[in-house]
């Protein structure tokens, strides 16, 4: 049943390892859209399952920062106060505009936790996050395509 559910259903995977990769959790999705770019999945519908997946992750990284921040120094928070530290640097350096660099490995993730623990509204935080994951996923797909995908 699972089988057939997964492996009948691509997409799913793209959702569930975008969202889960762009959470505190560690892992990756871009070999994953490339396996699928390259098998044929339709590049559109690939693109924005794989945008919006991720975009929604960073979600909840912003959400823990702005309202589960108190429990930082406990053994299973998924950031330590020295990555968010960084985060902290990172924004203090770029501002609203470092949220365009969301999709970045080992900075981007605790800069998103960073952006709700300094309360960013969600809207431009939202629309920042998405928009330079969707270029990211843009990119991705486009290099897959020039390498024979």
């Amino acid at each position: 049943m699972l089988e057939t559910l997964f492996l009948g259903h691509p997409l799913l995977w793209v959702f569930i390892v975008g969202f889960l990769s762009a959470t505190l959790l560690p892992g990756g999705s871009e070999a994953l859209v490339v396996t699928q770019s390259c098998l044929g999945q339709p590049l559109l519908g690939l693109w924005l399952v794989a945008s919006i997946s991720n975009t929604l992750g960073s979600v909840v990284n912003w959400a823990l920062g702005r309202y589960l921040l108190h429990f930082e120094n406990r053994r299973w928070f998924p950031i330590s106060p020295e990555q968010r530290l960084k985060g902290e640097r990172w924004f203090a350096r770029w501002g609203y505009w470092s949220l365009l660099f969301a999709w970045l490995p080992l900075v981007g993730d605790p800069l998103t936790l960073v952006a709700g623990v300094l309360r960013v509204h969600w809207l431009p935080f939202l629309l920042l996050v998405a928009l330079g994951k969707a270029l990211r996923y843009a990119v991705i797909i486009y290099a897959a395509g020039l390498a024979g995908c």
